[in-house]
């Protein structure tokens, strides 16, 4: 009688994702328990990649600044000194501190749960997005850059330039309504972008390094805007002495969303419009593909036949378009009263962070521009409420910034695994294929 045929054990033969048993050898262990490993497979790919990282970051951040929170409480250091005698009491007063500090955050940045209607109570969350729009959009462009190899820290500059022009159609120039407030961001957009391609164009054309122009020209648009606001017949609002802008014209300022009794305006949509444009830009588009391909390896995209003066002086176009898309929806959504030389407010160098926490990723910019309204909208409150000092927030943000520069910390806190790094499974699996393809 002839012995039982068994099934074959070769790599056909076992399901995707299923640990094959061990077909022995000289360096075989124990044989491998067959099991399904695609969940955790993915868990781990999950937890190895950026956005984990920038979770990290912002957890490791907001821890410190409990710590901070607790420290300068009153409350806090009064319990610390009788400590030994009643532990508690100092253990109650840092809960009281750090609780009632990030419960005003949220109620001034999401829900205000005190509020006597429901109107009321949203309005924080819609000063959030209002905060959070020059932001995405700025943050999106400075990810285009650096997706692109070029750290493009003119924000700034950019924002100003892009105020001006956009504020000067949105006063001077008598237009319907409708293509009034289209005529005034796209002068926005065009001034940013050209401001931005001059950035691109030193560094293609002389080699210029785009970290020392964009910070130059910060400061040429800083004090060429300070001239025109100063210079009556520019910029200056007629019969004032003041170096402020006269106040937008009805037809140019961006619809209100939600009504006048709100400030979340138009530019909102636009920044998810944008959210999406480069998006799509970077990962559907030819144009993105070259400049994520210069933006890897310069020399690479050149022999690969990729104009690498071209994409650069386009990156720094694209990202200058979008920051000045920020800038018009500072002038032509939140300060509709006339602005002065300060109309940027930190946005452009705020924009770097936001890039760098979303890992510059167009949605990840999304949610870090949210997550820094919310800051700026809860702040406030936050202060006023509890007493906290409104350096504390930018203490935590500055935190994001240097655990968001410094990944490996972020993953040995929290024991994440090194991207690119074989699992165990993974490794089971392969080693259990080659010893079956050398049996066969």
């Amino acid at each position: 009688m002839s012995e039982p045929q068994h099934p074959a054990t070769d790599a056909t033969s076992v399901a995707p994702g299923v640990v094959a048993p061990d077909a022995g050898g000289d360096d075989a262990g124990p044989p491998a328990v067959a099991r399904d490993t695609r969940w955790n497979d993915a868990i781990a790919r999950v937890v190895s990649g950026g956005w984990a990282v920038s979770l990290g970051a912002v957890v490791l951040a907001v821890l410190a600044g409990s710590v901070m929170i607790a420290f300068t409480d009153e409350g806090v250091q009064e319990a610390s000194s009788y400590f030994f005698a009643r532990p508690g009491d100092t253990l109650a007063a840092i809960g009281q501190a750090v609780g009632g500090a990030y419960s005003a955050l949220f109620r001034g940045a999401v829900y205000n749960y005190t509020a006597d209607s429901f109107v009321q109570g949203i309005r924080p969350l819609t000063q959030s997005l209002t905060y959070a729009t020059p932001l995405i959009v700025a943050g999106l462009g400075l990810a285009i850059a650096f997706r692109s190899g070029l750290f493009n820290i003119g924000g700034q500059g950019q924002m100003l330039i892009s105020a001006a022009a956009a504020g000067w159609v949105g006063f001077a120039f008598d237009l319907p309504v409708g293509l009034h407030v289209v005529v005034a961001v796209v002068a926005g957009v065009a001034a940013g972008a050209l401001w931005g391609a001059l950035a691109g164009l030193l560094k293609a054309t002389t080699g210029a390094h785009e970290v020392i122009v964009t910070i130059m020209l910060n400061y040429v648009a800083f004090y060429l805007l300070s001239y025109l606001l100063a210079t009556p017949g520019l910029l200056q609002a007629p019969g004032s002495a003041n170096p402020k802008t006269p106040p937008m014209a009805e037809t140019a300022l961006l619809p209100r969303l939600l009504g006048p009794s709100f400030r979340l305006h138009l530019g909102f949509l636009l920044a998810l419009a944008a959210v999406f444009l480069a998006w799509w830009l970077l990962e559907r588009s030819s144009l993105g593909f070259s400049l994520r391909a210069v933006g890897e390896n310069p020399h690479a995209a050149r022999v690969a036949g990729i104009d690498v003066s071209r994409s650069t002086v386009l990156a720094m176009l694209v990202s200058g378009a979008l920051v000045g898309l920020a800038g018009s929806t500072q002038v032509l959504g939140l300060i509709t009263t006339g602005f002065s030389y300060d109309i940027d407010a930190g946005i452009g160098f705020d924009a770097i962070t936001v890039a760098l926490l979303g890992s510059s990723n167009p949605v990840g910019v999304l949610f870090a521009g949210l997550l820094f309204g919310g800051f700026k909208a809860g702040g406030s409150v936050m202060q006023a409420s509890e007493g906290i000092p409104i350096e504390i927030v930018l203490v935590v943000q500055s935190l994001i910034v240097l655990f968001i520069a410094a990944p490996p910390l972020v993953r040995a806190v929290f024991r994440l695994p090194q991207p690119g790094r074989r699992t165990p499974a993974k490794g089971r699996r392969l080693g259990a294929a080659r010893r079956q393809e050398v049996q066969r």
